[in-house]
């Protein structure tokens, strides 16, 4: 007769496969959510569009593992730390940003140099190497000397994402304050959580980590919040909230938000009564990964203006 398996083992064979089915979900969002919203809509069709959002996905994902180290440290208050994620995030951001120039290049069909002349080609460039100086910090121990490269890295990007004709400024100033509280809230709350694990020997020290995170994290919660807002208000036409890609993929990105700020509700209300809010935290991270990936899927579906005005 089999003896049954302790229930540390059925929790991490649990745990692991959530991983792989996680990662399956998210493969397919980015190659294929971009065609999917497009159905129907009678826009045109974005060439290289699920290796874009992939690529895209990954910046965002290193942008939010650095800063959020950055900040999450701050709240450590001393005491062991996790590995450091700075140095390999930073690395795949800038291949990432690499690959876009590549995927443009291709999709151009210009060479490598004349891509570098196109607005696009330009910015990405400055990504790029961006992370590259940013990685350089994190690999010299001089991790806070990252911000700046990496504050130049988001200014790039919201330019790249709002080269628009109608008041493509206020998009910039948006998306800059936007990617900036969502990376914090993200990637601090990941950095968090990996070192609660370091420290799960002393559970108050833990919950009172968790604790300090939650309070700091209300601001980039309230400021994502209203950037979202007045960013939909700005970009989104309202007779074709429901008959664009954009449209489609926003209202997706927006429930996500929701839930992950319901979550983050709860944990909170959990922790202001002394019980443990370890269990919503790693479902409120688990929403806002997905967050990233429809967020990388928003940048590459087309903008819905021209379909408003046909």
């Amino acid at each position: 007769m089999a003896r049954p398996e302790p229930g540390g083992v059925r929790s991490a064979r649990r745990g692991g496969a959530a991983v792989v089915v996680g990662a399956v979900v998210a493969l397919f969002v980015v190659l294929y959510g971009a065609g999917l919203a497009s159905r129907g809509t009678g826009e045109l069709r974005i060439p290289a569009a699920g290796t874009t959002s992939f690529l895209r996905a990954a910046v965002f994902a290193a942008l939010a593992l650095h800063l959020g180290e950055l900040a999450g440290a701050a709240l450590a208050r001393g005491g062991p730390l996790p590995r450091t994620l700075a140095l390999p995030a930073a690395l795949a951001g800038a291949a990432a940003s690499a690959g876009q120039i590549v995927v443009l290049a291709v999709v151009s069909d210009l060479d490598i140099p004349a891509t570098y002349g196109t607005r696009e080609g330009g910015l990405l460039l400055v990504m790029a190497n961006g992370l590259l100086l940013a990685a350089g910090c994190a690999g010299t121990g001089r991790p806070r000397w990252a911000l700046l490269p990496l504050a130049g890295v988001i200014l790039a990007e919201a330019l790249r994402a709002h080269p628009e004709p109608y008041s493509p400024e206020w998009g910039t100033a948006l998306t800059v304050v936007h990617l900036t509280a969502a990376s914090l809230w993200a990637g601090g709350l990941c950095h968090v959580l990996r070192t609660m694990w370091l420290r799960r020997a002393t559970p108050a020290d833990a919950r009172a980590l968790l604790g300090r995170y939650a309070r700091g994290a209300l601001w980039p919660l309230v400021v994502l919040a209203a950037t979202g807002t007045l960013s939909t208000l700005r970009r989104l036409p309202a007779d074709v909230v429901l008959t664009s890609a954009y449209g489609r993929v926003l209202i997706a990105k927006l429930v996500l938000v929701a839930v992950a700020t319901a979550l983050a509700l709860a944990a909170r209300g959990r922790l202001r009564r002394g019980r443990d809010a370890h269990a919503a935290a790693r479902v409120e991270l688990a929403v806002l990964a997905t967050v990233v990936l429809v967020s990388a899927v928003l940048t590459v579906v087309p903008d819905p203006h021209w379909l408003s005005t046909r």
